[in-house]
């Protein structure tokens, strides 16, 4: 993933579509004209809808447990049932929406606070920078998957929201690191010297000079937050240390492990979540090529 800054001039160009009746932002159009990220985009979109309109897809409620037991897909239970004789098809539409929240929430708590971190230790400098620098450094030599278990087994209230929170304290560090970095050059450009001359504010040379250059940065960085949190999610609920109430893929695959999925022949139940979740991370995956296109103009596609 590159760093250099994005184009700027290419965010306000607009592009008309073939009617010429409607007018698209010029990020859009570099994002959509790559053609993986476009797979990618079309793929998240579908995911989204899919979150979106679970009540409404989903034949049955995800926790409905009046069916048979581990019954294998049939008409009415395409993916089958659970040990407990829950809808696994309709437990599959429900668990999107919570991966893609925890991978949204998440994805953002970790950025913001790598962003504040990141940018004031590399702005400021000094002692400050060394403050900072110290528990970056702390947090990225701390074996993160450990922590992760520690605080989500130990914590005395269990739940989405202590999922979100974990995930957001352990993965944070890389991201500021990689930011401290970006800003540490760009401080030294002819345009932030002359608004320090100009008598602009530290507060107004970061978000009005600094930021702009680094979205595509930023982006990138939201990108693997919500995949390193969408995955840790997952992990930490198929070793049982999810919320037992929520939904989610990595539950599915907690109970369909416990259920003896694989002895029973249900497939479909150990297989369907850990698929949706392979296709929900490779959407992200796909669109990186997009914001790589967007910030390198010769990574384009015409």
């Amino acid at each position: 993933m590159t760093t250099d800054t994005i184009d700027t001039e290419a965010l306000r160009v607009t592009a008309i579509d073939a009617g010429g009746s409607s007018r698209l932002p010029g990020w859009f159009v570099i994002l959509w004209r790559n053609g993986k990220c476009r797979v990618g985009m079309l793929m998240l979109a579908a995911f989204i809808v899919i979150a979106v309109l679970a009540p409404v897809i989903a034949p049955y409620g995800p926790r409905l447990d009046e069916f048979g037991a581990s019954e294998g897909p049939t008409a009415a239970h395409w993916l089958g049932t659970t040990a407990r004789g829950e809808d696994v098809f309709s437990q599959l539409i429900y668990g999107a929406r919570t991966s893609l929240i925890v991978g949204l929430v998440a994805g953002v708590l970790s950025t913001l606070i790598a962003m504040a971190v990141g940018l004031t230790a590399g702005y400021l400098r000094g002692v400050v920078d060394e403050v900072l620098s110290f528990f970056i450094n702390l947090g990225l030599v701390v074996p993160v998957l450990p922590l992760m278990i520690v605080l989500a087994g130990y914590a005395p209230v269990k739940g989405l929201g202590l999922i979100i929170i974990v995930i957001t304290v352990t993965g944070w560090a890389y991201g500021a690191r990689i930011k401290r970095a970006q800003i540490i050059t760009l401080r030294t450009r002819d345009y932030i010297t002359a608004a320090k001359f100009a008598g602009d504010s530290t507060a107004r040379i970061i978000a009005f000079e600094i930021v702009p250059n680094m979205i595509s940065l930023i982006v990138v960085g939201f990108m693997g937050a919500a995949l390193g949190a969408i995955g840790a999610e997952a992990g930490l609920a198929f070793l049982g240390l999810g919320d037992p109430q929520t939904v989610s893929w990595g539950t599915m695959l907690n109970q369909a492990s416990l259920g003896g999925a694989l002895t029973t022949g249900q497939w479909a139940w150990l297989v369907a979540p850990g698929l949706a979740l392979a296709l929900l991370i490779t959407s992200f995956t796909l669109m990186n090529f997009g914001i790589d296109a967007l910030s390198n103009p010769h990574l384009r596609e015409d």
